[in-house]
């Protein structure tokens, strides 16, 4: 088996055929060749499709836990293991499905950091206040409107450095969003996300090139516009604005969170994150203790 054309094709299958998402497709990639490297060795060109047996899968599995790797990663490498497999019986590259019978630890249900609805306000007004300062450069307009954004809908980082122009619909205040697998979903934003977007608008035109194409949000070079650079930019609001440190993750996540306190149900967090899954949607959202008591109180007849 020709390891660097086989692990292309999977990449293709994978990114084609099945349409996963780039980040998705780029750790199959790096997990795939570790794989390859425990089994056939760093070096090898050449892999005899024999040598690829459960017991080395279960063996690799083991290495990593042994260096230190997180469940979360184990879990991901071992679901990239189960995958290729499949597809590599199914195309003939191996004798059978060596990694049907592969366990792999369940993934942390670690939660991410959340802020309060006050907080999330306050990072947002600080983000305005730096964007409408005299001089302040085209790209803190951009921040401002990128986090007001990701917080109105609830989006993944990959998702909002992705959009178009187009997709945003100032009449109905919604946005086209392209998530994972290629599922698109319309999107609702509000009065603030909007005024944020309209001022970026307006001065994206500074830093436009040859080369921004119809992105929305643009870097500073006038390409698409990175996800470590809003990552960064995201890390420096929260410290001027004196509110707990996050990801852009986490504001995803205070956003499911708030809309649960604010009275929605869980369908409904599904759809705006995008989820295809239900307990998705349950494990990326918990019920708040005031929310819970108040439940009771309405509901529960002895309360």
């Amino acid at each position: 088996m020709d390891l660097a054309a086989t692990l292309e094709s999977f990449v293709e299958h994978l990114a084609l055929e099945r349409g996963r998402a780039e980040n998705t497709v780029g750790a199959y990639r790096r997990d795939l060749r570790s794989l390859f490297d425990f089994v056939w060795g760093p070096d090898a060109e050449e892999g005899n499709s024999a040598e690829l047996t459960l017991a080395a899968l279960r063996g690799w599995l083991a290495d990593a836990t042994s260096a230190g790797l997180s469940r979360a990663t184990i879990a991901r490498r071992a679901a990239a293991a189960r995958t290729f497999a499949a597809w590599a019986a199914r195309t003939g590259r191996i004798d059978g499905d060596v990694a049907a019978r592969l366990r792999s630890p369940k993934a942390a249900s670690e939660l991410p950091t959340v802020l309060t609805a006050e907080a999330a306000a306050q990072l947002l007004d600080h983000a305005r206040t730096e964007a409408e300062e005299p001089e302040a450069p085209a790209t803190a307009t951009r921040d401002w409107a990128a986090l007001e954004l990701t917080y109105a809908g609830g989006l993944r980082i990959g998702e909002l450095v992705g959009l178009a122009a187009a997709d945003i619909d100032f009449e109905r205040r919604t946005v086209r969003v392209l998530g994972k697998g290629n599922r698109e979903r319309v999107v609702p934003f509000g009065v603030p996300a909007a005024r944020a977007l309209e001022h970026w608008i307006r001065r994206r035109e500074e830093l436009v090139t040859a080369t921004s194409g119809n992105a929305l949000f643009l870097g500073a070079r006038g390409g698409r516009l990175d996800p470590r650079t809003l990552r960064a930019a995201l890390h420096r609001l929260t410290a001027r604005a004196g509110v707990k440190d996050l990801a852009p993750h986490g504001l995803r996540h205070s956003a499911a969170t708030h809309l649960l306190e604010g009275g929605g149900d869980l369908r409904t967090v599904q759809e705006l994150l995008g989820h295809s899954s239900m307990q998705t949607t349950q494990r990326y959202t918990h019920v708040t203790p005031e929310r819970l008591r108040a439940a009771f109180t309405q509901a529960h007849p002895r309360a």
